[in-house]
C-alpha cells in the first residue's frame, strides 16, 4: 500500500488570518492536482506567533478552521493534517491541530502538550493533555506539534497505538534546523514509522524560518525535502516497508516498561 503526501510549506503571514486562509486554500488545490491523499500544513498557520494579539486573532473554538477544512476536504477529496492554529476557548488559548478526512469529518484533534518557553508559549497558551492518533487515507497515524519532537518518551507513548506515520507540523527557526533533521530521523528510526514534518518559510518580527519540511522513512532515509520552497512538495510513502523493518527488529515487543520509571 502506498499513500501520496503533500508537504504544504509556506510563508505564514504574521497576524493575518485571512491571507493565510487563502494560502491554505490555494495549497490544498495544488495538493489535490498532484493526486495527494493527504496534505499537511505548518504550525500556527492562521496567526503566526502573534501571541500578544490572540484575543483578537485566535479562531473562536476553532469553528472557522473546521468550516474551512470541511469545505476543502470535500471539494478536493483529500485528507488534511491541519498543521495547527491558534484557538480561543473558554477564556483560554490553545495551539491546536485538526485532522480531517476526505468527507470533512474531524478524525483527530490535538492541543500542543509541550509549550515552548523560548517563544513565550507558556505565557499565552494552555497546554493540552491528550494523545492524538487516528486513521487517514486508510493508514494509522499520530500527530504532534513542533517542540514535542524533543520529547521522545511522549512520541513513543503515542506511537505505541499502532501508528504508521508520525506527523509533525512546526514553526522551527532556521538556526536550529540541523537539530530538526537529526531528531526527525531519530523519531522515525526508534519508532519504526514514517515521519512527515512540515515547517514554514519566511520571517516574523523575531525569527527567520527556512523550511526544510521532510518526509522520512522508517530507516531514517529522507524521501522528500522541501528545502526553502514556498509551495507543495510531494512524497510517496510505501507502507509495505514497515513490515520489512519491524519484523527483524521488534522493538515494541521487546520493551521493558517497568524499568523505564
Amino acid at each position: 500500500m502506498k499513500i501520496r503526501v503533500a508537504l504544504a510549506q509556506f510563508d505564514v503571514q504574521y497576524a493575518d488570518p485571512a491571507a493565510n486562509r487563502q494560502r491554505v486554500t490555494e495549497l490544498t488545490k495544488e495538493a489535490a492536482a498532484g493526486n495527494a491523499d493527504v496534505v499537511v500544513f505548518p504550525e500556527m498557520w492562521n496567526t503566526g506567533y502573534a501571541l500578544g494579539k490572540l484575543a483578537d486573532l485566535a479562531d473562536d473554538r476553532g469553528k472557522s478552521t473546521q468550516e474551512l477544512f470541511y469545505q476543502l476536504a470535500r471539494q478536493y477529496q483529500v485528507g488534511i493534517v491541519g498543521g495547527s492554529v491558534a484557538v480561543k476557548e473558554d477564556g483560554k488559548f490553545y495551539n491546536r491541530t485538526l485532522v480531517v478526512d476526505p468527507v470533512g469529518q474531524i478524525v483527530g484533534q490535538y492541543d500542543k502538550v509541550h509549550l515552548f518557553r523560548l517563544m513565550n508559549e507558556h505565557r499565552y497558551l494552555t497546554a493540552g493533555n491528550q494523545q492524538n492518533y487516528f486513521r487517514l487515507a486508510g493508514v494509522p497515524g499520530a500527530s504532534f506539534i513542533c517542540y514535542d519532537l524533543r520529547f521522545p518518551e511522549w512520541v513513543r507513548t503515542v506511537a505505541m497505538h499502532g501508528a504508521a506515520v508520525l506527523y509533525f507540523p512546526a514553526e522551527w527557526p532556521a538556526e536550529r534546523i540541523p537539530q530538526w533533521e537529526i531528531m526527525l530521523k531519530a523519531r522515525a528510526v526508534e519508532n519504526q514509522c514514517f515521519v512527515v514534518a512540515v515547517n514554514r518559510v519566511g520571517d516574523d518580527p523575531d525569527n527567520h524560518f527556512n523550511g526544510h519540511s521532510l518526509a522520512i522513512d522508517p530507516l531514517g532515509n529522507v524521501i522528500a525535502d522541501a528545502v526553502e520552497k514556498d509551495g507543495v512538495t510531494f512524497a510517496t510513502l510505501d507502507l509495505d516497508q514497515l513490515n520489512k523493518v519491524r519484523g527483524p527488529i521488534p522493538v515494541f515487543a521487546d520493551r521493558r516498561p517497568k524499568l523505564y520509571q
